[in-house]
């Protein structure tokens, strides 16, 4: 059900973000949005601080455009809100729908499931607190192949393999 709900959301937030920025990109970004909601990947990270609670947004290969953003109704799975999974010695298991050009907003989830609708584009421009928080993200290839997700991938970091059993992507 969790997969469901993270390929909407990206099919959704993907939809909403390019009728409201600027053309000259839009089709690229779009089939990139489009892509990450299909693959429905396993997404391991660690960010230069705290963000653990923070609402990612995703920018542009050049950081210049919102491709993807929220709804704030979109921040909940089955009533609880969807915050990435702590996982062993400081990663994280993306369950949002980040990418290598994730950005956070100064929002809290709850604070931003809250709103009535969606910031414009210049305000969720203006809310960005770092639009380059990424020090490690791999993909671990498709959910699917995953029966118990965070222990599978605890082990992995246990036993210092991640770079050899995920694609590195930064």
């Amino acid at each position: 059900m969790k997969i469901i709900a993270f390929i909407l959301f990206i099919a959704i937030a993907a939809c909403k973000s390019s009728s409201n920025t600027q053309q000259a990109n839009s089709k690229e970004n779009l089939e990139i949005a489009s892509r990450h909601a299909m693959e429905a990947h396993v997404l391991v990270y660690k960010t230069k601080g705290d963000y653990n609670n923070l609402v990612p947004i995703l920018l542009s290969k050049d950081k210049t455009e919102i491709i993807a953003y929220p709804h704030p109704n979109d921040l909940k799975v089955g009533g609880e809100l969807s915050l990435p999974t702590p996982l062993n010695d400081g990663y994280l298991l993306d369950n949002r729908g980040i990418g290598e050009n994730v950005a956070f907003l100064k929002f809290t989830y709850q604070e931003y499931s809250k709103l009535p609708s969606p910031p414009t584009i210049d305000e969720l421009y203006s809310y960005i607190i770092d639009d380059d928080p990424l020090t490690e993200l791999y993909d671990c290839g498709s959910r699917t192949a995953f029966t118990e997700i965070e222990k599978q991938l605890n082990d992995i970091i246990d036993k210092n393999k991640l770079r050899t059993v995920c694609k590195v992507i930064k």
